[in-house]
């Protein structure tokens, strides 16, 4: 359902429609100019030929220190998404189970269903602060099961695990010989501190991306920590598929390391306070929600309401957003994604008020 409203906007937009778009993730920051001159640069020197299908030493020596890893730890992807992909390619089988919590981006499960693995959801609410049961937790586990999936901050609650629930569900996992695979891209963003897997356990891996940090999607840039032995095998699938990150792209990348603090600072600055004008205009319609703590997204319900409906009604309105369905069996909740223009977000913001008076 996401890729449709996504497809009508398109549509919409060829027909001279204005619509506001609230449906996609997709930071409306320019990439910052120091990344993009240091890039051209690197076009400039002639760094457009094959590379490292593992990533250039450099990067992967600047992120092991940032992260406390050996460079070995470290393998360059094609954005995070193929991080993701590439992790549970070579660490599941068909028959074999993932655990996912719910709401969840559906790309995990996606993935894993192509390989012929099933998933098994562990739901959690809304009204409970969207917290983990650990009992159920443990009866979702079975010999078969190989990965839990977690992201942190969330996607589409924007809701950060506090550090014993992390701790918890990672010694759990070490209990069980169970790989956890923590889809971190939010966390450098967040507004408050986010606990990370490998801070507890060297035993899991996680994957992260420029593309949010830094206004950096259509890069195509990210990484995943892990060990030696599957960062190898990603390395061998890198070599037969994508073959490498450009190595220009890496060089941006580098700059925008090095001014990662006050790039991260701006972003975050940006995002908080688009956060607080949404919560402040929603909290006076019927909508229940928590309150984001990382960019981008407020994830509302509606006691009701058919949010499919709902998106496809508010398109007429001229503003898009993703029905609470893409992420799992919530109906009654939409995502909306702070990623337009200050004035589209409050014009956009207004008109959702509207129709929750």
């Amino acid at each position: 359902m996401l890729y449709e409203i996504s497809e009508k906007v398109i549509k919409l937009e060829n027909e001279g429609k204005k619509i506001i778009k609230f449906n996609l993730g997709d930071p409306d920051q320019p990439t910052p100019p120091e990344v993009i001159e240091a890039a051209y640069e690197a076009m400039k020197k002639g760094k457009t030929k094959y590379s490292s299908a593992a990533g250039e030493k450099n990067l992967r020596e600047t992120l092991a220190e940032i992260h406390g890893v050996s460079a070995d730890n470290i393998v360059i992807t094609a954005g995070s998404k193929w991080a993701i992909f590439a992790s549970m390619y070579l660490l599941l089988k068909k028959g074999e189970n993932v655990i996912v919590p719910t709401p969840h981006w559906t790309a995990y499960d996606l993935t894993a269903k192509s390989f012929g693995a099933e998933i098994k959801i562990l739901r959690t609410e809304l009204e409970s602060d969207w917290k983990v049961d650990f009992e159920k937790l443990q009866k979702l586990i079975d010999d078969k099961t190989r990965l839990i999936i977690l992201n942190n901050p969330n996607n589409p609650t924007s809701k950060v695990m506090d550090e014993k629930t992390v701790e918890k569900i990672t010694n759990i996992a070490d209990e069980k010989g169970i790989t956890i695979l923590s889809d971190e891209v939010y966390a450098d963003i967040s507004f408050v501190k986010t606990k990370s897997v490998l801070d507890i356990s060297p035993n899991h891996l996680i994957v992260k991306s420029f593309s949010k940090t830094f206004a950096m999607t259509g890069w195509r840039l990210g990484y995943a920590i892990a060990n030696k032995e599957l960062v190898e095998k990603i390395v061998k699938l890198n070599q037969i598929t994508l073959t490498n990150v450009p190595a220009f792209i890496q060089e941006g990348a580098l700059k925008a390391l090095e001014l990662r603090h006050e790039i991260i600072r701006k972003i975050r600055e940006e995002y908080r306070r688009r956060a607080d004008m949404a919560c402040k205009l929603l909290s006076k319609t019927s909508l229940k929600f928590s309150k984001p703590e990382a960019p981008f997204y407020l994830f509302p319900k509606k006691e009701g309401l058919d949010s499919e409906k709902f998106a496809f009604d508010l398109l007429d309105k001229g503003v898009a957003i993703a029905p609470g369905t893409s992420f799992g069996n919530y109906r009654e909740h939409f995502r909306l994604a702070l990623t337009a223009p200050n004035d589209e977000v409050e014009q956009g913001l207004k008109i959702i008020a509207e129709a929750f008076k």
